[in-house]
């Protein structure tokens, strides 16, 4: 409900407050990001989806399409925009030249995601093992580093160092003035996140602000790049400790003969991507799938999680 006294202080941006349990039933049931965004559902108790700002009606047959901005539209978003101004910097201050920025994905990124940052903004892409903790540690290591799940789960970090010498440069030192508001610009950045573990309102507030500042509508956001069908699945197994990863959890090391089976699926379609991990809190086997059309990411799935059921000690009928 703190959502609620907000309007008043931000009023150009409108604000729309669901699943606030004011109408009953359970709180944030069905809502999550397991429920939306790894298995495609539209949330309930959000009213009607033409209501939303995140679904747009196709424009074939298919009626109403989840078009979901997920923590890689976020990170790409907040990727554009800390370049654009740091590289304002980068000219015109030249112990900014040094400055290196990166951004921490996991494996679960969609790929079309990590080929945009590599290709298109030439920013440094590392991958991490699944966990927060583990892209918060890699992204600490760039003076600037944003980091995000594909759930939405993230921030933007700025090394003490850096932010102390920006904080410390002088108005005169800046040889343009838009030079001296792109680092107006990164501080106001550093003060709005939660650089301890970042929340849903801090990055809601910068997703808003880099909107406004860029005068970028949803659909502009959206339209950045098309992520790559994708389907997860979940392998019930004896115990998950039989599959060990590495490689960023990409690649399976054991059983012997799981990796190169998923590579033989992977080969079977256009765009193909896979990898299996072992869940942290239950004995199944999680698997992702990617691929250029939604049936191909279906099959795929489907093709590896059996390989997975039959080489990983599955339990119960094959998927």
């Amino acid at each position: 409900m703190k959502l609620s006294g907000l309007q008043a202080i931000i009023p150009n941006v409108q604000l729309n407050v669901r699943n606030c349990g004011s109408e009953g039933g359970i709180l944030n049931e069905l809502v999550g990001a397991d429920y939306v965004q790894k298995e495609r559902k539209f949330p309930q108790n959000f009213g009607h989806a033409s209501d939303l700002t995140k679904i747009q009606k196709s424009e074939d047959a298919e009626g109403i399409t989840l078009r979901l901005l997920d923590g890689d539209k976020i990170l790409t978003l907040l990727a554009i925009f800390i370049q654009k101004h740091l590289q304002e910097l980068r000219s015109e201050v030249h112990w900014l030249s040094s400055v290196n920025f990166g951004v921490v994905q996991t494996a679960y990124a969609n790929g079309a995601s990590t080929k945009f940052l590599k290709e298109n903004l030439g920013v440094e892409v590392v991958l991490t093992p699944t966990g927060v903790k583990h892209l918060h540690h890699k992204a600490a290591q760039y003076d600037i580093g944003i980091y995000f799940e594909a759930n939405g789960h993230g921030t933007v970090l700025f090394k003490e160092e850096f932010f102390a010498v920006l904080t410390k440069t002088a108005p005169s030192e800046f040889r343009t003035e838009a030079a001296y508001k792109a680092a107006r610009l990164l501080l106001a950045i550093s003060d709005v996140v939660n650089q301890a573990i970042g929340d849903a309102f801090s990055v809601l507030f910068l997703v808003e602000s880099a909107l406004q500042y860029m005068n970028w509508t949803i659909q502009d956001w959206d339209a950045i790049y098309k992520d790559l069908p994708s389907r997860q699945l979940k392998v019930k197994v004896q115990d998950r400790a039989v599959l060990r990863t590495t490689n960023s959890e990409t690649k399976v090391t054991h059983p012997q003969g799981l990796q190169s089976a998923i590579d033989m699926e992977v080969a079977k379609v256009t765009c193909g991507r896979a990898f299996v991990r072992p869940s942290g809190t239950e004995d199944v086997v999680r698997v992702y799938a990617e691929a250029a059309t939604q049936d191909e990411a279906d099959c795929l799935a489907r093709g590896v999680a059996i390989h997975v059921h039959n080489l990983a000690q599955g339990v119960g009928l094959p998927p």
